[in-house]
Order: structure tokens, then C-alpha cells, then sequence
């Protein structure tokens, strides 16, 4: 039986299709948001008339005040507050609704009991933002979700519309770092599952954005190709953020990446919530901030809801999701939360908001409208709300002791497994497919026809070969489709494939990558270009703090197929600066699971960029070509020798030039065995061929052999050594600089490795690289290289002639 609604008069007809009128709780003007020359004290000033009574509330948690709250309603001692409602959600949208938000309060509470028990790591929880499960019921179970951290109920809104799945078993495990959890097996606590169509994000400030926007960018792409991904053809992207994080730059580039395309026509199918409780950890959001931040983004469809009308964000939701839907064009969702017991467990709120502050929030508590909703409409009785409210503590507590004992990783080995894992066959595999139509995309000139070809002209016909063999391979960047790339690179290949899998992108670095990001994630191959490597720092974190963490985090259950091509490293003439003649890659050897490869000229370059595109494909794993500019049209490596030509190689020689990951390339230079060895990569090949002859023209006693590394990351320690091994000396060629370069992590690996030789190195200094001639004082110089191999070629000569007499 129906418990009557407390005000029936207020309750709009079942039928009917208006809203009700009724006051809601109060909004952001009324003080419970912060900002502005409105905002309230954050601290208690002298004289501030807030009671003893208050004070002491602020010590009650959440949890304490809600069932207060519920156990005064149902012994008629107070009245649930007023709350509107909407037709067109149904009671079940409620009880759903109801559930959800008790499951998610339930399990974030209990997280800190689990912290304080010392079976639990992680209290960012989502305690007042449970008002998102409303989203999750908008939507479908096959709309793929990139999450904020506070998502906690859209997890078990999402969960509960795919039968067998418990959210709250799921979350704990996520919190108790137990290798059953679903997504990330123990590694971090993220919102993640694979069959609710959660991909897991990191903590990173909206990190997560640009491969959303990505996503939604190539999962249209993908289904007009008729190269369908994973989710249905109608299906949207959503992703979630909080109101401080609207203010930072990954997420602006983000939304007018979304803007750009929409502006343009371009299908982007995704629906932005912003979560707005008002705060980023102490820092106040100004009143109005947001409305009017978001009013700027003229190309999204923008929407507004309440935490505490759960009908108004239930219907809002809806129009949203059809809206996006529908018109695959973008759109924004503003959510107003609150945010209870602070940012995470060691954030005391008291240190930064009044207690009147703290306690008038706990009038916006979103379970608390969802409960008076049902109550209204005669779904509960106050009784049983708190009976619910009771149930859903205790059954959190007693999953949580269910997993007792929790089996946790245990040694590096199974940490870092996602990122180790390896499918060599499956690379070869997809590493030496050949595409139909040769002939007519290489025009009737097929390359290994041509005769030797430079390293511009070796990448663009492996490009080529990749675009014929991957329906999925995509290129794109700055300036890569029309004009074929500022070093002709890319040329034609627009023409050969069109538009649709050639493109130029807006110029914003990390929107080329969080693009690469999403088509990964919708099962393309997405081979984007960076066109300098100084730009790469611009967005790094998409490397860094996306790219190589989802396997990680996903427990290899997502991946991200990527092939980064940077043009970079230095001694490009006529046209350089430090923007473009930069040495410095550290920032991309010490991102854990990225594969790293440069060519030392078009030999190497058709075999190490179709290896990365298997291991790509095969593995899901980004990876990363860095294209030495200063070799792209280069045609001899001493005057007149035509040595920097290669011949391409044909079909049935590709599997035989795929360098194995794990060797780099040893070059035996002369008929007599050398004692010394000479490590180096990229353009230090050329160069210290070049030295070695100008070495041998000081003294004819100076020979060497050389070792290409061929991989930067990671580095081929082994065999390196096994070459080593056989010399009395090592010379290290870096051309990065002193500090930071791959010359650092060869020593290491030869001192770690037990290597007893003389180890000598040379390398760029510490410095950008000046415009015009200055830019030779900071840079590694074939004269340099020939001083040291004449030393140390004389010291192993001057011992030999000892041991001789």
C-alpha cells in the first residue's frame, strides 16, 4: 500500500506533462556554493554567531546525519524536505535510482573503515555526488564512459542494468587492492569494467578528456568505414569531470576540439557532465564561474541539473543523451553536487569552510532528495528508507568481509605484467601483411622498383604499404594531408586514400594525441604525427598519463594501438632553433611499457616503423618513431658515397628486415678485429662514420666497430652486452645531451650488466639549441667523436704494442 504523499496538492498528475512548481532546496546564491564576493567565510570569524550545536556537527559524519535525518522522518519527528518531480520518470526510474546511490554511499563509506582497518587504500570517494547514477540511467550499458573519480553511483547505476554484476563487490575490491578486482587486478583504484563498457581512467587533472573527445571522433569514423568497434553504431561517449578541473588546459583543448569538429560538421557523439560541488580540494569555484565558462561553448548543446531534484536530473539526462544521440554533436551536462568529508581522508574541511557551511550542505544531500521523492509519491515509507539506508551499510560491511582474506600482487613481476607482455608471432603477423592495390596507390611505381630511396621517401612508402594492409591505419596531424607534411614526408598519401583516413588536425598537440587516444580505443591504428619533437612537451601526459597507463590500469583488458611519428632530434641546417633541432628524449624513456625506435637512415627505417605498427596492433601498445629531420633528404654519409640510400625492400623481404626489439644492429666496419666499440643511434651513425675516417687519417691504427641501439626504449641491454663483450672498450656517441640522455641509461646498463671494459662517452651539452652557427658549441661534433676514438683506439694500440715487447 501507498503511503499518501505529504502534499498531494503539489504533486502533479501521473498523467500530466508539467512540472511541478514547488520550491527546491536552496541553490548556489543561497550559500551552499561558494565564490564570488557572495561566498561564505571560510574560516569562523570573531564574533561569528554559528552555534556550539553546529560546531559539533561538523564532527557527525555524513553517515550519522542522513540516518538522523531518516530516523527522525520515520518516527514523525521531521519532515523529509520538498522536492519537485517529473512525469516522465517512472517509479522503477526511482527504486533504480534509490539503489544505486545507496550501493555507491554504502561502499564509500565503508572505505575508510577499511582504511583504518588497513585493508583499504584509497578515500577519494564520491559521497554527495551520487546524483550521477541519474546519468548512468540515461544512458545505455553500451555508451563507453570515461569517468571522474567521484563515479561511484554511475558505477552502480551501470552495473545494475547488466544482469550478474555486483558494484559493490567490485568497488571494494578496486579499494583492497585485490587481484579479483574486475579492471585493474589489484594495481590502482580506478572505475573500470569491461563488460559495463567503463574504461578506466587515472587521476590526472581531466587527462581523460582529449581521448574522449577522440573517441567520439573515431567511433563514428569507424562505423561510416564499415570497421565497426566494439559498441553499437548509435552509441555515445560520456565523460565526466569536476568543476575545478573545467579550468584546466587539457580540458579547454578538449572541449574546443569538440567545437572545432562540430563547428565543421564532424560527427562527435559525446556528452560532457560537469560535476559542481563548488570546490577543487580548498580552492572555491567563484559564483557563476561555470554557467558562464560553459556558456562559451557555443558548438555543445548545454543542459543544467540539480543533485537534489533526482526526477529534474533523471529527465535532463535523458534529453541530453537523445540529444547527443541523435545529432552526434556534442553536449554538456551541468551538475550541481555537493561534496561531503572532504576532498579525500586526510582532508580536514574545517581547516577551509565554516561549520555553518559544512552542516547547511547536509540539506543537499542527493539521497536525501531521492528518499522524500519516494516518500511523495508513496514508493517508501520513511520506515522503510531508513530500513534501506540500514540494509545497504550492513550488506557493504558484510562483502567486505567476504573478501577477507584479499590476495594482493605480490613482486614486480606481477605489477608490471600489462606492461611486459609480449605476442612476437601475432607482431610478425601483423607486421608483414600486405595490402591489395600496390600498384595503384604507389601510382605504377612501386618502391622497391625505384632504386635506392632517402628516409623521407622509405617512410612514406612503408606508410604507404601500412595504409594498404590496415583499413583501420589512420594518419593525421599538422599540415600531414594537403601539403604532405613540412618535409613532404606524407606526400600524396591524402591522394591515395582521402580524406577520411589522410587529415590534417587543428594545431594542438595534445588533441593529435587524445584523438590517436580514442581511434586506438575504437580499434583503428592510429599513426598520428607530432611535427616537432619540442611540441611533443606540450602534451606529454597524454603519453605519459594515458596512453602508457591503460593496459596498466585495465589489466590489458582496454589498449590503445598507437604509432606516435616525431620529427626531431638536431643538425638540421639553415632552419633551426631549439623548436626545431631539439635533442632532449628524456621525457619518453621513462614512461613505463612505450616502445621507442629511430632510424639512422632509410636502411632501418621500412623494418623498425612496420615493427612498431605490429607490435601496435598485435600488442596494443603505443609506440613511438622518432624520425631524425636532418637524415630525411640526406644522400651520402661520407662526400659522394650515396651511403644514406637504401633500396625498399619488397613483400617477400619484409619479414626477413624485422628487427627483433630486443637487438640492436652490430656493423663490423673493417677486415681486421677492432677493439674498440662505438655506441650510438639516430644520426651519431652517420656521424661517427664520418669521425672513424677522419680518425684513421690522424692514425691508421684507429680502428672501431659500431653498434646502432635501433631502440631507445626499451633499450636492448642484453644483446648490447653480448656485442660489448667482445671489445676491450666502449665509446658512447650521444647526440642528447650530458645530462638525462641515452647515454646515461647505455652506461648503466653496461656497468649493471658486468661489462669490465674502458667505457668513454661523448654527448651534447646542457643546453637549447641557439639559432644559425652557435648552435655547433652546444652540440655533439664529429670532432669530438674523432678525438675520442683516436685516444682510446691509442691507449688498446699502446697496450698491444707493450704485451707484444
Amino acid at each position: 500500500m501507498r503511503v499518501p504523499p505529504r502534499d498531494s496538492a503539489a504533486r502533479p498528475s501521473r498523467g500530466g506533462t508539467a512540472r511541478a512548481t514547488r520550491r527546491l532546496w536552496p541553490a548556489r546564491e543561497a550559500g551552499w556554493h561558494s565564490g564570488g564576493p557572495t561566498a561564505p567565510n571560510p574560516r569562523p570569524a570573531a564574533g561569528d554567531d554559528t552555534s556550539e550545536e553546529d560546531r559539533r556537527a561538523v564532527t557527525d559524519s555524513i553517515d550519522a546525519a542522513l540516518a538522523a535525518r531518516l530516523t527522525a522522518a520515520a518516527g514523525s519527528r521531521g519532515a523529509l524536505p520538498e522536492v519537485g518531480d517529473d512525469p516522465s520518470v517512472t517509479d522503477s526510474d526511482l527504486e533504480r535510482l534509490w539503489a544505486a546511490q545507496l550501493a555507491a554511499r554504502a561502499v564509500d563509506l565503508h572505505a575508510r573503515e577499511l582504511q583504518a582497518a588497513g585493508e583499504g587504500f584509497y578515500t577519494i570517494g564520491s559521497l554527495g555526488h551520487e546524483s550521477n547514477a541519474a546519468v548512468a540511467q540515461a544512458l545505455r550499458p553500451t555508451d563507453p564512459a570515461l569517468l571522474h573519480y567521484r563515479s561511484a553511483g554511475f558505477y552502480c547505476a551501470r552495473a545494475a542494468q547488466i544482469a550478474g554484476h555486483d558494484p559493490v563487490r567490485d568497488i571494494l575490491r578496486s579499494l583492497m587492492c585485490s587481484v579479483d578486482d574486475p579492471i585493474s587486478g589489484g594495481r590502482h583504484k580506478v572505475f573500470g569494467h569491461k563488460d559495463l563498457a567503463i574504461i578506466p581512467q587515472t587521476s590526472t587533472i581531466a587527462s581523460h578528456l582529449p581521448r574522449a573527445v577522440g573517441l567520439a571522433f573515431a567511433h563514428d569514423r569507424a562505423h561510416e568505414r564499415g570497421l565497426p568497434d566494439e559498441w553499437p553504431a548509435d552509441a555515445l561517449v560520456v565523460t565526466s569531470l569536476g568543476d575545478a578541473s573545467l579550468n584546466h588546459s587539457t580540458t579547454l583543448g578538449a572541449l574546443n576540439a569538440a567545437q572545432h569538429a562540430a563547428h565543421q560538421g564532424v560527427p562527435v557523439p559525446l556528452l560532457v557532465v560537469v560535476e559542481d560541488n563548488g570546490l577543487g580540494i580548498s580552492v572555491r569555484t567563484p559564483a557563476r564561474w561555470i554557467e558562464e565558462s560553459l556558456a562559451r561553448l557555443t558548438g555543445f548543446a548545454r543542459f543544467e541539473a540539480d543533485g537534489v531534484d533526482p526526477a529534474g536530473v533523471l529527465a535532463t539526462a535523458r534529453r541530453a543523451a537523445e540529444r547527443v544521440r541523435t545529432t552526434r554533436r556534442p553536449a554538456v551536462v551541468h551538475l550541481r553536487t555537493v561534496r561531503y568529508q572532504g576532498h579525500a581522508g586526510s582532508d580536514a574541511e574545517v581547516a577551509y569552510r565554516s561549520p555553518r557551511e559544512i552542516t547547511a550542505d547536509r540539506e543537499r544531500d542527493p539521497l536525501l532528495a531521492t528518499a522524500a521523492l519516494l516518500a511523495r509519491r508513496g514508493l517508501r515509507a520513511p520506515t522503510a528508507l531508513l530500513e534501506d539506508y540500514r540494509a545497504a551499510r550492513a550488506a557493504a560491511a558484510e562483502t567486505a568481509t567476504e573478501l577477507l582474506p584479499v590476495t594482493r600482487l605480490a613482486g614486480a613481476e606481477a605489477v608490471t605484467a600489462p606492461l611486459t607482455r609480449r605476442a612476437p608471432a601475432a607482431v610478425r603477423a601483423a607486421a608483414t601483411v600486405v595490402g591489395e592495390g600496390r600498384d595503384a596507390a604507389f601510382r605504377g611505381r612501386l618502391p622497391e622498383e625505384a632504386g635506392p630511396l632517402t628516409l623521407a621517401q622509405a617512410i612514406n612508402a612503408t606508410l604507404t604499404d601500412l595504409l594498404l594492409a590496415d583499413p583501420g591505419a589512420l594518419v593525421f596531424g599538422e599540415d600531414v594531408g594537403v601539403k604532405g607534411g613540412v618535409y613532404g614526408v606524407t606526400r600524396g598519401l591524402r591522394r591515395a586514400f582521402g580524406a577520411q583516413r589522410v587529415f590534417d588536425t587543428l594545431l594542438d598537440e595534445q588533441t593529435i594525441l587524445g584523438t590517436a587516444l580514442g581511434a586506438g580505443l575504437a580499434g583503428l591504428l592510429p599513426i598520428p604525427e607530432i611535427q616537432y619533437l619540442a611540441y611533443l612537451h606540450n602534451a606529454i601526459d597524454q603519453l605519459r598519463g594515458e596512453a602508457a597507463t591503460l593496459g596498466f590500469f585495465s589489466d590489458g583488458r582496454y589498449a590503445n594501438a598507437l604509432v606516435v611519428r616525431i620529427a626531431g632530434l638536431a643538425y638540421q641546417r639553415g632552419f633551426g632553433g631549439h623548436f626545431h633541432n631539439d635533442n632532449s628524449v628524456a621525457a619518453l624513456l621513462d614512461i613505463p611499457g612505450l616502445v621507442v625506435a629511430v632510424p639512422s637512415g632509410a636502411a632501418e627505417a621500412p623494418g623498425l616503423l612496420r615493427s612498431l605498427a605490429g607490435i601496435a596492433r598485435a600488442e596494443g601498445r603505443p609506440t613511438v618513431f622518432l624520425e631524425p629531420i636532418a637524415l630525411y633528404h640526406s644522400r651520402d654519409t661520407l662526400p659522394g658515397d650515396g651511403a644514406a640510400l637504401a633500396p625498399y625492400p619488397p613483400p617477400d623481404r619484409w619479414a626477413e628486415s624485422l628487427p627483433d626489439r630486443d637487438e640492436g644492429r652490430l656493423h663490423v666496419l673493417g677486415e681486421r678485429p677492432a677493439s674498440v666499440l662505438v655506441v650510438t643511434f639516430g644520426n651519431g651513425v652517420g656521424m661517427t662514420h664520418r669521425a672513424l675516417a677522419a680518425a684513421r687519417a690522424l692514425d691508421p691504427h684507429a680502428r672501431a666497430d659500431l653498434y646502432d641501439l635501433r631502440w631507445l626504449a626499451p633499450l636492448p641491454r642484453e644483446h648490447l652486452l653480448a656485442a660489448a663483450r667482445d671489445y676491450e672498450g666502449v665509446l658512447v656517441v650521444d647526440e642528447t645531451r650530458h645530462s638525462g640522455g641515452v647515454g646515461e641509461r647505455v652506461i648503466t646498463a653496461l656497468i649493471e650488466g658486468g661489462y669490465r671494459g674502458a667505457i668513454a662517452r661523448v654527448a651534447s651539452i646542457d643546453s637549447f639549441i641557439p639559432l644559425g652557427p652557435a648552435a655547433a658549441s652546444v652540440l655533439l661534433g664529429e670532432g669530438e667523436i674523432t678525438d675520442a676514438l683516436v685516444s682510446m683506439c691509442q691507449m688498446f694500440t699502446t697496450k698491444e704494442m707493450s704485451r707484444g715487447s
